[in-house]
């Protein structure tokens, strides 16, 4: 019987954990597994002596947590690159919306597309996202916004995961706006969430979290309590895009409500980052949202910094205003837009991303924590922020294991 499955040695670990050294590294480091899980973390020359089944060197190779985005809308059916094209050319969003496009397009096109066809079109971007180290991926339904349309996303998403590996966190957003049937009728579709859509989700099984997008253009505070009144009767932790376009009081809202994290909150005021740093909710910063839509209006992370709100960043991964399927790409739009340093970027796609989805078993290299692992070949942590156009992803190991595809 061994005692450890696999041990990873001459390594460079960073390890991700807060306090110590920055970005938690160890020089020389090893990595013990067991079980799919970290049972050994620390400088090799210490390692316990220890029955192992395989001992494998990793050459100087650095090693991180496998990343994790915690924020896309990755399942969709259609394509949306003609009206892209459009608003190049002076056309409004506003006109665009008015013809049938914007997010009525691709409500209509994923209401059509059967779950093999969402399957076949979100692959893409999962694999995408995989291919550069990512091991959980947040998946939001809400192109759907009827009650089939809604769960099907859902099990798109988990079908993804199954067929390519990985963890998917699957969120209910109904909530995303209101659909063309309930025009100037918000709250009735709120109740037609909270009295079909979400329980016939959740009965399902196809429900980890519920998220909504508290704006101006979409629902208050108000018309969403009883959603998230249900959710809480439900036993499912929830979210909230919050303070994107204008300062309608998300932040508040989402800390009042006990929100796993708050996203966007480019409009956050002072009280909003207080608020959220009293109820222990992450914020989620978006960067390829403000770059798309030439956004001038940065959040406040100095006053996230200084009220010690956990950071994450994620991809925003969707066909209207954030057409990334790179978390990497996101890190460095991070530091462009947002002057997030090289370790926050790194801190954001894994220790606080994991934090944003109430998943406190990854995010970091230390013992008991899943071992979720990306193995990288590059010279120091920062080149993950720095680089943009390059993959220097050698492995990813998920639960312990190398990861196929």
């Amino acid at each position: 019987m061994h005692d450890w499955d696999l041990l990873l040695t001459d390594a460079r670990l960073a390890t991700m954990c807060a306090g110590g050294e920055r970005y938690g590294t160890i020089e020389g480091g090893a990595v013990a597994i067991a079980n799919g899980a970290l049972a050994w973390v620390g400088p090799a020359e210490s390692v316990p002596k220890k029955r192992i089944k395989e001992t494998r060197s990793l050459a100087g190779r650095w090693v991180t947590p496998a990343l994790i985005d915690c924020h896309t809308h990755l399942v969709f059916a259609g394509d949306r690159a003609k009206e892209f094209e459009a608003r190049l050319s002076g056309t409004s969003y506003e006109a665009i919306a008015a013809a049938g496009g914007g997010i009525r397009s691709t409500v209509r096109a994923t209401r059509d597309a059967t779950l093999d066809g969402l399957v076949a079109q979100s692959a893409i971007r999962f694999q995408a996202l995989r291919a550069e180290g990512v091991g959980t991926i947040e998946i939001k339904s809400g192109y759907g916004l009827d009650r089939d349309t809604e769960s099907r996303m859902l099990a798109a998403a988990g079908a993804l995961g199954e067929r390519y590996g990985g963890t998917v966190f699957r969120t209910f957003l109904g909530a995303h706006t209101v659909p063309d049937e309930y025009q100037g009728r918000a709250s009735d579709y709120v109740s037609f969430l909270v009295n079909e859509a979400l329980p016939h989700a959740h009965g399902l099984g196809l429900v980890d979290a519920v998220d909504a997008y508290c704006e101006g253009i979409a629902f208050s505070p108000e018309e969403l309590r009883p959603l998230f009144e249900c959710a809480a009767s439900l036993g499912l932790p929830v979210k909230l895009h919050a303070d994107q376009l204008s300062d309608g009081g998300g932040a508040a809202f989402a800390a009042t409500i006990g929100a796993l994290s708050a996203d966007h909150l480019e409009y956050t005021c002072d009280a909003g980052v207080r608020a959220l740093a009293a109820a222990g909710t992450a914020a989620v910063l978006l960067p390829g949202a403000f770059l798309t839509l030439r956004e001038t209006q940065l959040p406040p992370v100095e006053a996230l910094r200084t009220h010690r709100v956990p950071i994450a960043l994620a991809s925003d991964c969707n066909p209207g205003t954030s057409p990334i399927a790179s978390l990497r790409a996101a890190m460095h739009l991070a530091t462009a837009l947002f002057r997030l340093t090289p370790e926050e970027c790194l801190a954001g796609v894994t220790r606080e991303a994991a934090r944003a989805l109430g998943l406190g078993d990854r995010g970091t290299l230390a013992v008991g924590k899943r071992a979720d692992l990306a193995v990288w070949d590059i010279d120091h942590p920062a080149e993950l922020t720095y680089w943009l156009g390059t993959n220097p992803l050698s492995e990813l190991y998920l639960f312990g294991r190398p990861a196929s595809g």
